[in-house]
């Protein structure tokens, strides 16, 4: 039985995009605008209209829960439980389902294999060690990651063409044709040749691509602005027959370039699929006016968009606040107050914090564990509980007291030091038999010569350099100081560094934040105290918590009310990003303030400092350009400066303030309220 109400509630650029069924569809569905219900109710209409069979029906995400909200959706408005849409699910389900029937021509049997993460690089690690390439310098993750590139871009190693003077692109690529034919000895393939094999496919054998093209009478595709190249010649492969796809995205919330998303597809679609009809959908139903104003003004600053300008029918709702504070720690205050205040209103669940960078949760995380502020972090770790900045800390606590087993161990063998478990092993049970720590243990087997001569001399080596770091720290020399040595002289830094590694940079970043954070303390001990207090508090996930996460985590999110902190330039826009891509990535950044600003649905708060400790130095914050580019008439200017006790405020030692309003993002500020 139909449920032929599925037209009720929708708007007139909702019932037109349900409509239109004959051709490309491009909708360019605004945050908030309902594209969910869009593409359910469409599903529903091709089906009560007799125009496909469930089975002819195409309809791709990119993530199991959306299919799955999609298909319960689906069957609640066909009022059909049983009914299945057989073809929903993801890029990857859907192609795993097409290669089972076609295993064959790529040379694997139906029941292939596909390899998770641990299995890949377990896989790579194997590769290699018979190649003589040092994965110590080179993780393996960072070899999956461009060999995933490749794969993106459409390419088996015989597609890859290497520049003439990159040695490693080389190596990788030799690595690449090796993985590729264990993978095939394996009857395995990993995520990324489940597109790529399907494509092949199709490329080699038209008279598959035939069957499937001719079969799906019509296909939708949801969050269409992250699809990457391959994704993309896919859907223009299974389209080729009748033609009557339909994408829906929105451009302006394009923020996954990092991970291969080409934003190209949806600008070009109606190149690459002729007679597109394109259909806006503008009315929002998450945000006040007043937040999509800011949010819409901001945005339209980038050149690469298909562009539209949000609306709703509430009200104007809170002006979109804009604070300036003299230093991070003061916003992280200032932010704090503001969320005791809410709370009267608002649960803490409905409020959220978005970083750019994931370092800077530190601050607000330190100032809310001061004022019993509860909070969670959503994808990601706590800061002290990240294994740099944990591995930071075990040498220090190590450097501050022998008996510290749990600590000495953590840092025996990282870097690595050719000691084993078996070595550790030999230790422990030393020190539990003579009742011993772990370190006094160690000397006691390198006296007695009992340890194998490549792990004695990594053993002697660290134990030689404890004791030198005792002896620094006897010196006077400050804590802040005394860690800069021990990450140097240790090889820690050296690891970080040289080491390529998808998330080396984040840890650089934390590092470089802890420094930070141990110059609000006296002494080691007294920080090393707040640290044991800081990480006896569990991450309980139920109860009422304020949300901590980054801009990218919060894609998809909506909440109450959002606070936008850090916005200075080279921390938002990002500079790496800048550096890197370019005006792309100056406005893909300016996508993620979009997305950002989105997640409002009654108040929104962005923030900078005049002053931010970054990077080891104080740093004369420039406000972001970004803020330059919000309408003045939907802003709420606080001039926060004047409130600040004098006697609340710490700079360090080496600081000196040559006046008030020195900073350059101040004075830009004060231009702006004036």
């Amino acid at each position: 039985m139909l449920n032929l109400d599925y037209f009720k509630g929708l708007n007139e650029r909702q019932k037109e995009a349900v409509n239109y069924l004959n051709g490309p569809l491009l909708i360019v569905a605004g945050a908030g605008s309902g594209k969910t219900k869009v593409l359910t109710s469409r599903i529903a209409h091709l089906i009560n209209k007799n125009k496909a069979f469930p089975n002819q029906i195409l309809a791709v995400t990119f993530t199991n829960k959306a299919a799955r909200e999609m298909h319960s959706r689906v069957s609640t408005i066909i009022k059909n439980k049983k009914i299945g849409i057989s073809w929903m699910g993801t890029f990857h389900s859907i192609s795993a389902k097409i290669l089972r029937k076609h295993a064959k021509a790529v040379n694997l049997n139906y029941n292939f294999s596909i390899l998770d993460q641990d299995d890949q690089i377990r896989l790579i690690k194997n590769i290699c060690k018979g190649e003589g390439l040092d994965t110590k310098k080179i993780s393996p993750n960072f070899i999956l990651s461009i060999i995933d590139k490749w794969k993106n871009k459409g390419w088996y190693p015989a597609d890859v063409i290497t520049k003439g003077k990159d040695k490693l692109e080389k190596e990788f690529l030799k690595i690449y044709k090796i993985y590729q034919e264990k993978l095939t000895d394996l009857n395995g393939c990993d995520f990324g040749d489940l597109i790529l094999h399907c494509v092949k496919i199709f490329e080699k054998y038209p008279d598959i691509l035939e069957m499937y093209s001719r079969n799906f009478k019509y296909i939708l595709v949801d969050e269409y602005q992250d699809t990457n190249h391959i994704q993309s010649m896919w859907l223009n492969y299974l389209a080729s027959c009748h033609k009557n796809i339909c994408c829906v995205g929105d451009d302006d919330q394009s923020i996954y370039s990092w991970r291969g998303a080409e934003i190209k597809n949806f600008l070009e679609f109606d190149k690459i699929y002729k007679d597109t009809k394109i259909i806006r959908l503008e009315k929002n139903y998450r945000s006040s006016q007043n937040i999509l104003t800011v949010a819409s003004r901001l945005i339209e600053n980038n050149n690469n968009r298909v562009g539209k300008n949000l609306y709703t029918n509430s009200d104007a709702g809170e002006l979109v606040s804009l604070d300036c504070y003299r230093t991070g720690k003061d916003e992280a205050i200032g932010i704090g107050d503001k969320i005791e205040k809410l709370k009267e209103k608002y649960s803490l669940n409905n409020i959220a914090i978005l970083v750019r960078a994931i370092f800077q949760t530190r601050e607000f995380e330190e100032r809310f564990l001061k004022i019993n502020l509860p909070y969670r972090i959503i994808g990601g770790t706590k800061f002290y509980e990240r294994a740099e900045i944990k591995d930071s800390i075990s040498y220090l606590k190590t450097v501050f007291q022998n008996q510290d087993d749990l600590s000495f161990e953590r840092i025996i063998n990282v870097p690595k030091r050719s000691i084993g478990e078996t070595t550790l092993k030999q230790i422990n049970e030393f020190a539990k038999k003579n009742n011993c720590s772990l370190e006094i243990a160690s000397k006691k087997l390198i006296e007695l010569n009992l340890i194998k001569p490549k792990t004695k001399q990594g053993l002697i080596s660290l134990i030689n350099l404890i004791e030198k770091w005792r002896d620094d720290y006897k010196k006077k020399i400050s804590h802040v100081k005394l860690l800069q040595i021990i990450l140097d002289e240790s090889g820690y830094s050296k690891m970080l560094k040289d080491k390529k590694d998808l998330e080396n940079e984040g840890r650089i970043e934390n590092i470089k934040e802890l420094l930070n954070a141990m110059k609000e303390f006296d002494n080691l001990e007294s920080f090393l105290e707040h640290v044991s207090l800081a990480t006896s508090i569990d991450q309980d996930w139920e109860g009422e918590k304020v949300n901590l996460m980054s801009m990218h985590a919060s894609k998809g999110l909506e909440f109450d009310a959002i606070f936008l902190p850090g916005w200075e330039e080279g921390l938002f826009p990002h500079q790496k990003s800048i550096e890197e891509k370019g005006e792309n990535g100056l406005e893909e950044e300016r996508r993620l303030a979009y997305v950002g600003i989105t997640r409002a649905k009654k108040i929104a708060t962005i923030s900078f400092s005049m002053n931010r400790f970054y990077q080891g130095d104080w740093i004369d914050s420039l406000a972001s350009r970004f803020i330059d580019e919000l309408p003045l008439e939907n802003l709420k200017k606080s001039n926060l400066f004047n409130n600040i006790e004098k006697e609340d405020f710490e700079f360090n030692q080496d600081f000196e303030y040559e006046n008030e309003i020195n900073s350059p993002g101040w004075l830009r500020y004060q231009k702006r309220i004036k």
